[in-house]
């Protein structure tokens, strides 16, 4: 193959805090590397209205603020921030091929960063009021509905979880879910119907999130008898699961029937390819963990580099 090619030390695929913080300690440690952000960079956390959990942010900033200073942290080390998408991965040799935008590159290690994204419910409303009463992520942004109400629409374990998050801060939290009896498991059940400020609307179908330039209500319609009804609230928590980001490494590498990536720690079963962040992590889904986890791979990266030269 022709050395026109470009050749880096470490190619990261996903530019959220995950991708990025890989990007700064290789960038830091002088290895060639590139970030394929895609055209909007920052994950998930570009669309959070609020951060104020993330280490030596005492003051808050929002997810757009942090992204921002995350790349200029990663490209002051020299890391290439390409926004183009990756559109096709070969790991069946080294060095590993990474078509992007529609030129291929090489590289000696890869990061896969991509994330993950929360499944939706397909409203035009849903969209154009996320990060102004929608969001995803009790842990991130609970604090904002300090004694006002919120609806949580999902009925498993991260619905009912994020419903028990709420209840700290929120002073009623409806869940609502469109089946008849919730899926998530009895333990996470007990502590919620205990919970005197979470309540249950079963059968029932969002068919709309009402306001103008935020949350101001939601319609439902009842399964059985197709009746519809208002709910005023002033956010909406969707937590109806989460699919990783991973359709590129299909048959390449090892995925559990969810398809997250499998690893031990950050390695996959591919030499010289790791993991960060909610491609696989199923837990805890935070911007400091995918940071700490987007830390490791980079470390793990350079020191293969430096075995595999020696």
């Amino acid at each position: 193959m022709s050395r026109s090619i470009k050749l880096y030390d470490v190619l990261i695929i996903g530019g959220g805090p995950a991708g990025l913080t890989a990007g700064i300690y290789s960038g830091r440690a002088r290895l060639k590397t590139k970030v394929v952000a895609g055209p909007t960079p920052g994950g998930q956390i570009a669309l959070t209205y609020r951060v104020d959990n993330y280490p030596g942010f005492y003051e808050p900033a929002t997810g757009p603020e942090l992204v921002e200073k995350l790349i200029k942290h990663a490209t002051g080390f020299g890391v290439e921030l390409d926004k183009r998408e990756a559109e096709s991965v070969d790991l069946s040799s080294r060095p590993y091929k990474i078509t992007i935008g529609g030129e291929l590159v090489e590289t000696k290690t890869l990061i896969i960063a991509s994330g993950s994204k929360n499944r939706k419910l397909g409203l035009e409303s849903e969209k154009r009021l996320t990060g102004r009463g929608v969001f995803v992520c009790a842990t991130c942004d609970a604090a904002l509905y300090e004694g006002l109400r919120v609806v949580v629409v999902g009925g498993g374990d991260s619905a009912i979880q994020e419903a028990l998050d709420l209840s700290r801060f929120a002073s009623d939290i409806i869940v609502v879910h469109r089946g008849g009896k919730l899926t998530a498991c009895p333990c996470i059940q007990a502590r919620a119907r205990e919970e005197p400020k979470i309540s249950f609307m079963l059968n029932m179908v969002v068919k709309e999130i009402l306001g103008e330039k935020s949350v101001e209500s939601i319609k439902l319609m009842d399964e059985k008898s197709g009746e519809e009804k208002i709910v005023k609230t002033d956010g909406v928590l969707i937590a109806i699961g989460w699919d990783p980001n991973t359709d590129l490494y299909e048959g390449q590498l090892k995925l559990d029937k969810n398809g997250y990536i499998i690893s031990d720690g950050v390695k996959t079963d591919k030499p010289g390819v790791f993991v960060a962040g909610d491609v696989d992590d199923k837990v805890y889904r935070q911007v400091v963990t995918a940071c700490g986890s987007g830390c490791k791979a980079a470390l793990e990266a350079e020191w293969f580099i430096a075995r595999d030269s020696q």
